[in-house]
């Protein structure tokens, strides 16, 4: 099912229509939105779960977990808490200003576009229209054609449960992409690539239209010489290789202090074994890579070299996108594992000498998605988080800050900007509106002309 490319500019018109009608501009009929949008993830749970495997190779716990509960929690949270986050927010007059009263008021945008990954395709494209709808917009979900199981099943049974007017599924290829971004938009939210992150902003600057981007990049993980090894690794190897390693926060590297190296190397290998058994190969739960294309790029890199090592895996089978989870060691900080982001289950461990040169080897590379540090020392963790920037950060674990509605979910620098989840997301899809309202009376002269000098004299007393 691929959206026809003329009928592309009909359906951004019916969204915008529905937006001026009213649709969901109060807060209960953004309420009723919300709730079908959960009955939906409910009702089509089976069918979503088996088109997550069936795209990506995801067990069913762990396509719950991160992609339906997920997004199931979200809508909750906006939920219960949508009616305190619309009430206008009261602010101080200044005494020059008095009599009168001031507030800021949080307006819909109107009507929004939602270009989503292929990574997770129920998550990554329904917590942003959740931070839509809260907001009171109508919204255009682009959903991946990598992820075409996927995809059609939001494009067929989606629109049953929500109001035609208030959002829409289109699907195809980039063509279909092109087609909506040369229609206007109140404000687009993209997350992907660096790359087409840059046609999209160049896209939406022709309509002067606000973007949100969120594009992942090479997310380290920090082990100082006092961590707990053994939970360190389970972590990391979770972190890592949930969803195969397709993930924008999965840890891309390890820098380990030089004590630790031998620990960590060999916790991770048992963690691995924990968690997959002694083939991976054969496992539940261990995802599929997602594509011919990206399987291929990953085989690449391993095969590109720059490490002494392959501390475990490495093996690969083309007819399943089957890649193991793989750990090398001894990486060239110059090797094609360390050039761009991997999005795959390599993870790269490099050693260095301290927390410190750690610090300096983030701080040289642009700014991440996210961040990991583990150590037992508090003023350690906070020394890291200190001196390096990155979209969010998780001591002690990975991926987790994620799952926290109330923190903002973005990245800084090369890895997005702007970020959603719970108010934020409220808030990144509305406009704070300032309003004064002044008394008609006293209307003093003092700031009208003719402009005397006893007008001067107040007015400089009390400015």
């Amino acid at each position: 099912m691929t959206t026809p490319l003329d009928a592309i500019p009909a359906i951004v018109q019916r969204l915008r229509d529905g937006f001026a009608a009213g649709l969901v501009r109060d807060v209960p009929s953004r309420v009723v939105q919300l709730r079908q949008l959960e009955r939906f993830l409910v009702e089509c749970e089976s069918d979503l779960l088996d088109a997550l495997r069936a795209d990506l190779g995801k067990p069913a716990t762990e396509a719950y977990g991160t992609e339906l509960g997920f997004t199931r929690s979200e809508i909750r949270h906006a939920i219960a808490h949508v009616q305190r986050w619309t009430e206008p927010r009261k602010v101080r007059v200044p005494m020059t200003l008095r009599p009168g009263s001031a507030l800021v008021r949080s307006e819909p945008l109107g009507s929004v576009l939602v270009i989503a990954p292929w990574n997770y395709p129920v998550q990554l494209t329904l917590a942003p229209l959740v931070a839509a709808l809260t907001a009171g917009n109508t919204a255009v979900l682009k959903v991946s054609e990598v992820s075409p199981h996927t995809s059609e099943l939001l494009a067929t049974r989606l629109p049953a449960y929500l109001d035609a007017g208030v959002v829409a599924v289109v699907t195809g290829e980039v063509p279909a992409t092109t087609a909506l971004l040369n229609e206007r938009f109140d404000h687009i939210l993209f997350t992907g690539n660096g790359s087409v992150g840059k046609i999209v902003m160049r896209a939406a600057a022709e309509h002067l239209t606000p973007v949100t981007l969120e594009l992942g990049g090479k997310s380290p993980v920090i082990v100082a010489a006092d961590a707990d090894i053994d939970i360190t690794a389970r972590r990391i190897a979770w972190g890592k290789f949930v969803n195969a390693g397709q993930t924008c926060l999965a840890p891309d590297y390890v820098l380990v202090h030089r004590d630790a190296e031998d620990r960590l190397l060999g916790a991770l290998l048992r963690s691995i074994h924990d968690m997959y058994g002694e083939s991976p190969s054969t496992s539940p739960d261990f995802a599929r890579i997602v594509s011919d294309r990206h399987f291929d790029r990953l085989v690449a890199l391993l095969d590109a070299g720059g490490f002494d090592a392959v501390v475990t895996g490495g093996g690969h089978d083309r007819d399943r996108r089957y890649l193991d989870p793989t750990v090398v060691a001894g990486v060239d900080a110059g090797s094609a594992l360390m050039s761009d982001e991997i999005f795959g289950p390599i993870l790269p461990v490099l050693v260095v000498d301290d927390v410190d040169a750690a610090v300096r080897f983030v701080n040289e590379r642009p700014h991440p998605l996210a961040l990991y540090v583990f150590s037992d020392s508090a003023a350690t963790s906070e020394r890291v988080v200190e001196r390096t920037r990155s979209g969010g950060v998780t001591v002690n674990h990975t991926l987790l800050h994620v799952a926290v509605p109330e923190l903002p979910f973005g990245g800084v620098g090369a890895s997005g900007f702007g970020a959603y989840h719970g108010r934020a997301g409220f808030e990144r899809f509305s406009h704070q509106r300032s309003v004064l309202t002044k008394n008609i009376r006293p209307d003093p002269p003092v700031m009208y002309p003719p402009y005397k000098r006893w007008k001067d004299v107040i007015l400089r007393r009390v400015l």
